[in-house]
């Protein structure tokens, strides 16, 4: 079996120890040095995103929930029965699964209500469905449910996060590349100087 793919990967993990500032090496320079401490507070300033992403998620999660406790505080559920029918379900729909259809209801007097709302999918006519009314008698969204609030929440979380490490991983990447430009110019220069000796020295 060949010995190249371990190779390499002993000499990349040499290379980020190196980067990261491992090790005596007389040669480092002191850009060298700069990136390595760069690099520590890319790292660690990663890390110290996740707790703040799982911060931000809980406060998005709790702001979520409290504003689907103040929509249940203000809106009230009422029966109300489809008075018509809504397309069949074929299966070619895409992304279609509701319908929006007129229905009617009751209040507590006994007066008769219409409002439209969305029902799913081969609905009958005079089917009872459950709709949430708002103040003044008009049909509204539906609050959002608890695991809705979870989901939002811990998918912001992750979001930020991710957004996070790679804004990092970008600025380190960028920053490697102008120190990467910096020493190939300084090593030309030097180079420059070192020719010039020896061509001297050979004549």
């Amino acid at each position: 079996m060949s010995t190249d793919r371990p190779r390499r990967a002993e000499s990349w993990v040499a290379m980020q120890t190196r980067r990261l500032g491992f090790g005596r090496n007389p040669l480092r320079r002191p850009s060298d040095r700069f990136e390595a401490l760069l690099t520590w507070i890319v790292l660690l300033t990663g890390l110290l995103m996740v707790p703040a992403g799982a911060a931000a998620g809980t406060s998005i999660r709790d702001a979520s929930q409290t504003r689907a406790t103040e929509q249940r505080m203000l809106l009230h559920e009422v029966l109300a029965r489809t008075t018509a029918e809504t397309p069949a379900l074929t299966g070619q729909e895409i992304g279609l699964v509701t319908w929006p259809v007129t229905v009617s209801w009751q209040d507590e007097t006994g007066l008769d209500h219409r409002g439209r709302t969305d029902v799913a999918l081969g609905t009958k006519a005079g089917t009872e469905v459950t709709v949430w009314i708002d103040g003044v008698g008009a049909v509204a969204k539906p609050p959002r449910p608890a695991g809705d609030s979870a989901a939002i929440g811990t998918a912001a979380g992750f979001g930020i996060v991710a957004c996070c490490w790679l804004a990092l991983w970008l600025f380190l990447l960028l920053a490697r590349c102008a120190l990467d430009r910096r020493r190939l110019a300084n090593w030309a220069a030097e180079w420059k100087q070192v020719a010039a000796d020896w061509t001297r020295r050979d004549r």
